[in-house]
């Protein structure tokens, strides 16, 4: 069964990956190219922009022509992928997202749309990022509080919002696992005269240069020992593939919101 999925943010350095993953697909057929009013890329060949042979599928600033599909895939920006979410809930339609720095406001947006919808969520789709996820949580749940745990991360010198969605999520893997609010232990950044590390906090330290992808290291500090582990992406183009299994995956399915754990059965 072949997939029709629409993808928003088309022109994107991340929507032109996801079009040519799509287009790499055997079970999986582009049905719409969205771009935002107004852009310098609209009325153009998706496949041209992706770096394909040309597909005579032009580009669109039609949310509902875009929605117009099995699924949707959004990577945007925080205010047009809810935008984008609520149009995909009143039209019934799956909707898939990596669009990272959402607020919780946000984030808790999407949780009442993927009532009506199935809606995947994840701040990484790649499959080694994910079993990572899948691991800390185990680790910081084995070890217990008196292990320490940081997280460093380091991203190209593009990347707008910090720490890192990813990094976040190993936070938030991290805390679960030790049956912790994310909220009440995470320490997102650190300056001037802190005092001791408070025991159970687990801390952020972000880096920003280059053209690095994303590199993310979890490190577990106890008495005498360390453990460290980690995450290094050689391509964007792992998360377009897992985007677009995500997509696959989504339609059709119950409304709710999943994560690439529930997509790859972890």
């Amino acid at each position: 069964m072949v997939t029709r999925i629409g993808v928003f943010g088309a022109n994107g350095r991340m929507g032109r990956m996801i079009v040519k993953a799509v287009a790499e697909s055997p079970d999986a057929a582009l049905s719409a190219a969205g771009v935002r009013a107004g852009s310098a890329d609209l009325g153009a060949d998706a496949g041209t922009l992706a770096g394909l042979p040309p597909t005579g599928l032009a580009t669109t600033d039609r949310v509902a022509a875009v929605l117009a599909a099995d699924v949707a895939i959004d990577f945007t920006l925080p205010e047009p992928t809810l935008a984008h979410a609520a149009a995909a809930a009143e039209a019934g339609t799956p909707f898939v997202t990596g669009t990272t720095g959402l607020s919780a406001e946000q984030e808790a947006g999407l949780a009442r749309l993927a009532e009506r919808i199935p809606l995947v969520y994840a701040p990484n789709m790649s499959v080694g990022v994910n079993l990572l996820l899948a691991l800390v949580e185990r680790v910081a749940g084995t070890l217990g509080e008196p292990w320490d745990i940081e997280i460093v991360e380091m991203h190209h010198n593009r990347m707008v919002d910090a720490p890192s969605g990813t990094a976040v999520g190993l936070g938030r893997a991290a805390a679960a696992g030790r049956g912790r609010r994310f909220e009440d232990v995470a320490v997102l950044s650190r300056e001037g005269h802190t005092g001791p590390r408070v025991p159970g906090q687990i801390g952020f330290a972000t880096m920003r240069g280059g053209d690095v992808i994303g590199e993310h290291t979890v490190v577990f500090a106890g008495p005498a020992e360390r453990i460290e582990i980690g995450h290094r992406a050689g391509g964007r183009h792992i998360f377009a593939n897992g985007a677009v299994a995500a997509a696959r995956w989504a339609a059709g399915r119950a409304p709710g919101l999943y994560s690439m754990r529930d997509v790859l059965g972890l």
